[in-house]
């Protein structure tokens, strides 16, 4: 089964060495950088240089393929996840792009094709796990996730390093975060309300309000829904001030004679101090709480997820807890164990005990493991 990865980033790249270990796949990977090649290629990945931003590029190259990962970074994202479908390809997407999914749900029947999308860890996992224990419950009360992918040594001033696209990082500074409360959709400012939370193994890190409860908003009827991210004390304070004097903003302001979008400045001082450099460790972590009714009982059900960067394989924590939940949702596919036509959202994938224990069981031989814990409340 011939398999392309759409971005061979800090994530995709992971992905196409995690299906090449796999006899029955022969991987390649496209990028218009060439970065990752070198390891790509000593890891059985076919290299392939191309502009992904071209929608008509993106068919062209995929129809030799029988299936295909979408990681270009969010602002791309709807458009190639449109010409994948288009095209007629089955493919599992972690582009986190900022349009409506479900204008493609037409497009995705009319193409008899399997197009899972929010495919990684957040989004992704939380909403398989969510709508998973939706589908236990007689009654859902609430939903909230904590989330982050942080590096392990903090360094000033920032304490923080990028762990996928900065692009989508800073997206998660500026979009307004929504979130489900008594039943109604509230709208806040990114990086409000936050509060702070200690963790074990980890310490004390302060959490916002962001906007990844994505989907569960239309597909799970409960009366709180809400994800908040997490990061190291002090950053929030640092990243409001850079969001206010309008350093992320896309508006071309003039700086002596020359036109300059504020955002371009920033992305060309701000991202390199944010790489994160290959061998510097991360570490994911992510608390996802359901609770709800059932058989008269109120109970709460909690999954724990501390990953951290993979000493043997040289794999960021964040390509691993993103990465490797794609690449098994594909597996999942092509082994026929999920057959939903259309576009899913990940919740849907959660209706489907088998295929949540099948994920869960393919992360854990992968080392990323999620800690369940059901109490009566």
């Amino acid at each position: 089964m011939k398999v392309i990865v759409l971005g061979a980033g800090l994530v995709g790249a992971p992905m196409a060495i995690d299906l090449a270990k796999d006899a029955e796949f022969k991987v390649s990977a496209a990028d218009i950088s060439t970065k990752a090649f070198s390891r790509l290629n000593e890891n059985n990945v076919t290299c392939l240089q191309h502009d992904l931003s071209k929608p008509e590029t993106v068919k062209q190259l995929i129809v030799g393929y029988d299936m295909v990962i979408n990681a270009v970074p969010g602002f791309m994202g709807f458009q190639t996840l449109k010409a994948i479908i288009e095209a007629g390809k089955n493919t599992v997407d972690i582009s986190f792009f900022p349009e409506d999914p479900f204008e493609l749900s037409e497009l995705a029947l009319k193409q008899n094709v399997i197009a899972i999308m929010d495919c990684g860890v957040a989004p992704g996992m939380m909403h398989i796990l969510t709508g998973y224990v939706d589908h236990l419950l007689d009654e859902t009360i609430t939903s909230l996730t904590y989330v982050g992918g942080l590096p392990e040594i903090r360094e000033y001033p920032y304490e923080y390093k990028a762990v996928f696209s900065p692009i989508d990082v800073v997206e998660e500074y500026t979009r307004p975060a929504r979130y489900i409360e008594n039943h109604k959709e509230v709208i806040r400012e990114a990086l409000s309300d936050t509060e702070l939370l200690n963790f074990p193994g980890i310490g004390t890190l302060e959490s916002f309000n962001s906007d990844g409860i994505r989907s569960l908003g239309k597909t799970i009827k409960a009366a709180n829904i809400k994800e908040k991210t997490l990061r190291y004390p002090g950053h929030v304070a640092l990243v409001k001030v850079l969001r206010e004097t309008g350093f992320f903003s896309q508006n071309v302001i003039d700086v002596k004679g020359v036109k300059v979008k504020p955002m371009d400045m920033t992305a060309k001082l701000l991202f390199p101090i944010w790489e994160l450099k290959p061998g510097e460790r991360d570490l994911t972590i992510m608390k996802v709480i359901v609770e709800g009714s059932k058989d008269g009982k109120q109970l709460r059900y909690t999954y724990d997820l501390l990953d951290r960067y993979d000493e043997e394989t040289q794999t960021h924590s964040m390509a691993r807890t993103t990465g490797y939940t794609a690449t098994c949702a594909l597996r999942m596919i092509a082994n026929g164990l999920y057959t939903r036509k259309g576009l899913s959202v990940p919740e849907y994938i959660g209706k489907h005990p088998d295929c949540v224990e099948y994920l869960l069981a393919e992360l854990a031989a992968r080392g990323v493991n999620y800690v369940e814990t059901i109490e009566e409340i």
